[in-house]
């Protein structure tokens, strides 16, 4: 009897040395450690408006508080610290004033009792958070940047918050970014190609004017159009095309301007002395005679356009506008309707036929050279992500700082 108990004893004491001993609500002495430690240096930069739950955390030592407190730090890890109701109201009152403006989140579902019984399964809490945190880089690189300037003591509050604002908008993104994923970030102008996780192309790119946003959402890369025509929206239509069509006789014949019954060249042709067009240049609203531009070297779209399918009908497309590449100014790059002007556009059609079509360069070349437009389907899809990071820490590891031009800076607020 002795013996057994003193089995006992020794068994109990190894088990309170190493954790293993579970109290009532699944905490082991191992995993409250290690979560003091995460939460004392915010390793996810996720405690955010949970500082009251947190030093009552620290003060009771609480089973259950820490419980609450390990389901709404995984909750900011994978969601964010940003006011979401302050934010969407802002974005309706931006589309109240006819501002075309989008910003999809990726919310990812957080189950506290998925998490609390992983808890009680023993899983470690880096086991548990691991799922939910954020997969771009960036996320990491700028987390550790924002504290390396914090701890500095010598970084302006306002840069802080904006880096700490770009981290929050890291983890708002789509967790599947892909393997190999093309990467607009709007506010720095630039595209870049992320293969195997380096960057293989990086050029400019001109995004969708204030009123007229580069929407910030993720899709899939389908085909590509060589030599496409324009199908010119009905807005621009009445700004711009028939006014001139009614001030210059030939004004469509020398931009390559046709008028059909819809946006095909095959159906019916319409004369443009046959309608009165002065009614469909005021108002807004539907036209039932399409412009299309057809394919050349004047036409808006330039010579070939990347679809990834959206509902925004926003796609990358070549430009005849070149010069806007020369800088880097607002005036200059924030030019477009919502759609991604490519400033090497050629550069990005030879490197997605070469890896991702079943179409060898020369075939693709040939298509390009005709004049005729051609889709050129792929057989590997590709991943396309437009984010809005005001900060960024590029590939010399260095830290750029951006315009806040569509002011989402200022209407992203932290929640803490």
């Amino acid at each position: 009897m002795a013996y057994r108990l003193l089995v006992v004893l020794v068994l109990l004491a190894f088990s309170s040395c190493t954790g293993l001993i579970v109290d009532g609500d699944g905490w082991r002495g191992s995993q409250k450690s290690e979560f003091k430690s995460i939460l004392a240096e915010d390793k996810y930069l996720s405690i955010c408006n949970k500082q009251s739950l947190y030093k009552q955390v620290l003060s009771s030592n609480n089973s259950k508080l820490m419980s609450k407190l390990l389901v709404a730090y995984t909750n900011n890890l994978a969601n964010g610290c940003i006011n979401m109701k302050s934010f969407n109201a802002s974005q309706n009152a931006k589309k109240a004033r006819n501002i075309d403006t989008y910003y999809k989140v990726d919310y990812q579902k957080v189950d506290a009792t998925i998490i609390l019984t992983q808890l009680k399964d023993g899983k470690s809490i880096e086991e548990i958070l691991k799922p939910y945190i954020p997969t771009y880089p960036q996320f990491q690189i700028l987390s550790d940047k924002y504290k390396t300037l914090k701890n500095s003591g010598k970084t302006d509050k306002k840069l802080l918050r904006k880096i700490r604002v770009n981290i929050e908008r890291t983890k708002m993104m789509t967790h599947n970014l892909g393997k190999n994923y093309l990467i607009v970030n709007v506010p720095d102008f630039n595209v870049r190609f992320i293969e195997d996780g380096k960057t293989s192309l990086m050029f400019g790119v001109v995004i969708g004017k204030y009123v007229k946003q580069t929407p910030i959402f993720s899709s899939l890369m389908k085909y590509i159009v060589i030599n496409p025509t324009w199908n010119i929206p009905d807005s621009i239509a009445r700004k711009s095309i028939i006014p001139h069509m009614l001030r210059d006789g030939g004004y469509l014949a020398r931009k390559g301007i046709v008028i059909r019954k819809s946006h095909s060249l095959d159906s019916a042709k319409v004369n443009r002395r046959s309608v009165n067009w002065k009614p469909y240049i005021r108002g807004k609203g539907y036209v039932p005679y399409k412009f299309i531009q057809k394919p050349s070297s004047s036409n808006a779209l330039g010579r070939v356009k990347f679809i990834f399918p959206n509902r925004y009908s926003v796609y990358m497309h070549d430009t005849t506008g070149k010069y806007r590449f020369k800088s880097r100014t607002k005036r200059m790059r924030v030019n477009s309707s919502g759609c991604i002007r490519l400033e090497k556009p050629i550069t990005m059609l030879n490197h997605i036929a070469t890896k991702y079509s079943d179409k060898s360069v020369d075939f693709v070349t040939a298509k390009y050279r005709s004049r005729k437009t051609y889709n050129l389907n792929l057989i590997h899809k590709i991943p396309v992500h437009t984010t809005y990071l005001t900060t960024f820490i590029d590939e010399c590891n260095k830290l750029i700082v951006s315009d806040d031009i569509y002011g989402f800076d200022k209407s992203q607020r932290l929640n803490f």
